[in-house]
Parts: C-alpha cells; sequence; structure tokens
C-alpha cells in the first residue's frame, strides 16, 4: 500500500534514459521512494485519487535526476584556502601534517559542511574517499556515516589507506600512514558496520588506497583480493599529474594505469579518479576492463593538473562520471557548477563541438551511478528507479527568457535548487537544507576548522 504519492507537473523534465527523453511540458509521479510516472503534458486524473497526495505546480522549473558525485575528500571541508597556488606534491606536502591531527568529531563536522553544500547543488548521492586515520582518532567513517543520515544524502564512503611513508620513498610523512595489517583489518571491519548492499540502499562501503605514492604495490594487490571477497567496489586515484606519471615510471618502469592494471586494479568493480594523463592505451585498457572515471575539472584546473582527455574517453566506452574533489582544492564544493566546468574545459581541450551541456549532465547523473555500480536504482527519471530528484528554479532573474531550459544549468550560473528528494524524502527545499539547521553546521564548520589549526 502506498502511504503517500507526489505528483510534479508543468515541468520540463530531462529524465536522462537511455533514449535521451524530454518532456518540455511533463510530469513526474512518485510513490513513496519509487518513481511510478513520468511523461508528457498533465498526468490523468486517476493519479490524484490517492487519499495522500501532494501536487506541485512546477511550471518555470527544470527536472533532473538527483546528481551523483563520484569523488570527493568531504574532511577536507576544515582546511580550504590553505596552499592556493600549489600544484599536487606541493599541495599534499603542506596538508599532510595538519591532516594527519583530524578525529572523528572533526571530520563528522567537516563531512557535514561539505554534503550540505553538495546537496543545495542537486547531489542526492555523495562518494567519498577517506584515507587519514590518524592512531587513537575515533570512529571517522562512522562520523561520516553519522553526517550524510542527518542530511538525508546517500552515501558511497570508502576506507581508504597510506602505507608508504616518505622515509620508504612515497610522498606522505611515516606519522600519516598505518601497517597493511591494520588497514586490511579496519576495512573488513567497516564492510561489515556500514555497507549495505540491499535495493535503495543509503550508505555503501568501497575499499580505497589512496594513490601509487602514498600506498605499496603489496596493499594495492591486497584490497582488491579483499574487495572482490567481500563483494565492494575499489576506488583509488590515477594519472592525475605529470609528477605522478614521472613518479610511476621512475619507481616502476610503467605508467601508473600499467602498474595498476599489473596489480588487479582495471575492472568493472574499479573507478579512478582523475585520469587527466591517459593516453590512448591506457584509455583502450580502461574501456576493454570496464573501469571507471570520476572526472574533476575545477580540482584540476586549481591544482593545475591539466585537462582530462574526456571526449576520448566517452568514445572509447568508458564509464565517467563527475566529482567535485577535495574541498581543499576545490572550495567551492558544489557539484552542480562542475557540470557548466565539465563543458568549459573539455571545449578547451578539445573543440566546442566535443562536448555538449546534456552530455556533461549525463555525467553527472547516470555517469556517476554507473561508476557506483547503482545504475539499475538511480541516475534517470524511470519508472521502477528510486525517487532521487532536483527541481531547478530557471524561470528568475538569471535564467529568464533562456531558450533550452537546460543550458540554464549546463551553461549559465546554477539554478536556484527548488527541491531535492533523495528516496522521495525532502532534504533541499526553496534552497534551504530541511533535515538541520545550516547556521549550526556553519558555526559548527568554522569552530572545528579553527580548533584544527590550533592543533
Amino acid at each position: 500500500m502506498t502511504n503517500r504519492r507526489t505528483i510534479i507537473h508543468s515541468a520540463h523534465i530531462v529524465t536522462v534514459d537511455a533514449a535521451d527523453s524530454e518532456f518540455s511540458d511533463g510530469h513526474l509521479i512518485i510513490d513513496d521512494d519509487t518513481i511510478v510516472a513520468v511523461g508528457p503534458g498533465m498526468p490523468s486524473g486517476q493519479w490524484s485519487s490517492h487519499p495522500h497526495t501532494t501536487t506541485i505546480d512546477a511550471h518555470g522549473h527544470l527536472i533532473t535526476p538527483g546528481l551523483i558525485n563520484t569523488h570527493h575528500h568531504l574532511y577536507q571541508w576544515l582546511t580550504r584556502g590553505y596552499a592556493q597556488d600549489a600544484i599536487l606534491f606541493d599541495w599534499l606536502t603542506s596538508l599532510y601534517p595538519l591532516w594527519s591531527r583530524i578525529d572523528a568529531e572533526l571530520v563528522e563536522v567537516g563531512a557535514l559542511g561539505a554534503m550540505a553544500v553538495a546537496a543545495r547543488s542537486g547531489c542526492s548521492t555523495v562518494g567519498d574517499h577517506h584515507y587519514v586515520f590518524p592512531s587513537g582518532a575515533g570512529d571517522i567513517l562512522g562520523g561520516i556515516v553519522s553526517a550524510a543520515t542527518q542530511l538525508g544524502v546517500r552515501l558511497h564512503a570508502t576506507r581508504g589507506s597510506m602505507d608508504l611513508g616518505r622515509s620508504a620513498g612515497g610522498l606522505p610523512p611515516d606519522f600519516a600512514v598505518e601497517t597493511i595489517d591494520a588497514i586490511l583489518a579496519a576495512s573488513d571491519l567497516a564492510i561489515d558496520r556500514y555497507h549495505d548492499a540491499g535495493p535503495g540502499s543509503m550508505t555503501q562501503i568501497a575499499l580505497a588506497p589512496c594513490s601509487p605514492f602514498s600506498v605499496t604495490a603489496d596493499l594495492l594487490r591486497e584490497s582488491a583480493a579483499l574487495g572482490r571477497a567481500r563483494g565492494v567496489r575499489l576506488h583509488t586515484h590515477g594519472s592525475e599529474t605529470v609528477e605522478e606519471d614521472e613518479f610511476c615510471r621512475s619507481t616502476f618502469g610503467k605508467t601508473p594505469t600499467q602498474y595498476l592494471e599489473d596489480l588487479g586494479w582495471l575492472g568493472a568493480d574499479v573507478w579512478m579518479a582523475h585520469c587527466v594523463h591517459l593516453d590512448e592505451h591506457a584509455i583502450g585498457r580502461f574501456a576493454a576492463t570496464g573501469t571507471s572515471v570520476a572526472h574533476c575539472p575545477s580540482s584540476n584546473a586549481r591544482l593545475a593538473a591539466g585537462i582530462a582527455p574526456v571526449p576520448a574517453m566517452l568514445d572509447a566506452g568508458v564509464t565517467v562520471g563527475l566529482g567535485v574533489d577535495g574541498a581543499a582544492s576545490n572550495e567551492s564544493g558544489q557539484l552542480g557548477s562542475e557540470i557548466r566546468m565539465a563543458v568549459l574545459m573539455n571545449r578547451l581541450g578539445s573543440g566546442a563541438t566535443r562536448m555538449t551541456g546534456r552530455t556533461a549532465l549525463r555525467m553527472a547523473t547516470m555517469g556517476g551511478a554507473r561508476t557506483l555500480g547503482r545504475d539499475s536504482e538511480i541516475g534517470s527519471l524511470e519508472v521502477g528507479k528510486l525517487a532521487d530528484v532536483a527541481v531547478w528554479k530557471v524561470d528568475g532573474v538569471e535564467h529568464a527568457g533562456i531558450l533550452d531550459p537546460v543550458a540554464a544549468l549546463t551553461l549559465g550560473a546554477q539554478p536556484p535548487l527548488a527541491l531535492l528528494l533523495v528516496n522521495g524524502e525532502t532534504v533541499v527545499q526553496d534552497a534551504r537544507l530541511t533535515r538541520v539547521d545550516e547556521e549550526r553546521v556553519a558555526r559548527a564548520v568554522a569552530r572545528e576548522s579553527a580548533s584544527l589549526r590550533l592543533r
């Protein structure tokens, strides 16, 4: 028995289904947490007969699937504004000492702030890569899960790791790394505690050794084996900078892709962040193995990492999602604005016809869902899928009169978010979070950011 029904009508609807269906004056109907109808025009009167029906006239609005962030470092919300003019390696070196002083309480506050901003930018699902676990810091992943639960957003958290300290040839300082045994035990425990593989899951766990320059080959190999034995996905950074490429060639005699593939890190259960410096051979290997990519255009620009060859990846059949990356290398933290950035960056790199706004929107929705292995449930507005829905106001002063409502989101200023539903539940309404006090979150972030600086 359906407990509640929501009817949204008179909006421009972009379904992002396989046929790229759009309805310039369409309707969307939700029963509890599931989409039950989507189509052109007004819904038939029979849909209004349910005793608990909410009807929303969305004239002047654009409706899309909820956006899906495939790569974040939520704890970095507390360390924005540092090393503003540094490339990746210098930026990391300056921030590792600060990050080594985080604990579960700090991380929960940072995650709450970061995910609050992501939700206000239309993001219904957050993929987080956490890899700093100081000794005695408490249940850091538990803090991140708690923050997502408070906000009501869907979370794909990772138990990341680093075991290659500076004294052994890695980039992170020795005090910021763990032993392989400790990492594998903690990874197993994280899956037991927090991973939900069932339908409609709100929390899933992946295993995520940080990068080729901060983890050993043994950790990569054993993490992949553990992840596959437990049935969870795998995530890492790959081919982010020329410095990383040089590190892999000089240390291992291989490109990052060759090195990672030899250790079992290409496959349909793997997604990698950045992939800025993939050559034609590497793109072919990603396509052949089903390995997905989290494209983070703003962070890549902020750290001068380069322009990822996204059009070439898509042409080859590689699945590409969008990510904001760490808030310390993308102080905005808004996934909605990454759609526009993806269009502009990839046109700059490949030409004006090589990246359309709708292609970037697909990366932010179905591309993200496929990257996280959730495309049967989220990522498009189709009957039977979960009701993760973003409703954007496009008739205000920023966008009134625009020829194409989709261009308001993909080329214009980010539209105000009128409504964000996750599992049919309201998370944002009229550009305000509904489940947490925004001012309280802001005060907590300011307090804990200052506390971390003092440490």
